[in-house]
């Protein structure tokens, strides 16, 4: 069955770090560009960052600098690294798989990990 299913969602304290993995099947992780949204209390859920395939990555501009993404070929996984986390970096983050196929967009949304930045 094909899915994704993310992990490593906790508490930590402003400053902290923390990094999310994405667990995929092994046809998603070799066949999809994966990205990272996040949900806060009240607001859309919004684009975080995004690795290709081709292995070009993309970064909102809220968290470049401090988020990194990338990839164990080995694990089929996707992970998140998360710097200098604030209070507003507080949101469900969910693990996204898209790919384009025969002119339709197929896509595979996890079920989310809380990250919540606290003090």
């Amino acid at each position: 069955q094909e899915q994704v299913v993310e992990s490593g969602g906790g508490l930590v304290q402003p400053g902290g770090s923390l990094r999310l993995s994405c667990g995929a099947s092994k046809n998603i992780f070799r066949l999809y560009d994966m990205s990272w949204y996040r949900q806060a209390p009240g607001k859309q859920r919004e684009f975080v960052a995004r690795l290709t395939t081709g292995g070009d990555t993309h970064y909102s501009d809220s968290v470049k600098g401090r988020f990194a993404i990338s990839r164990d070929n080995a694990k089929n996984t996707v992970y998140l690294q998360m710097d200098s986390l604030s209070p507003e970096d507080t949101a469900v983050y969910y693990c996204k798989a898209d790919r384009l196929r025969d002119g339709s967009v197929l896509v595979f949304w996890g079920q989310g990990t809380q990250v919540t930045v606290s003090s």
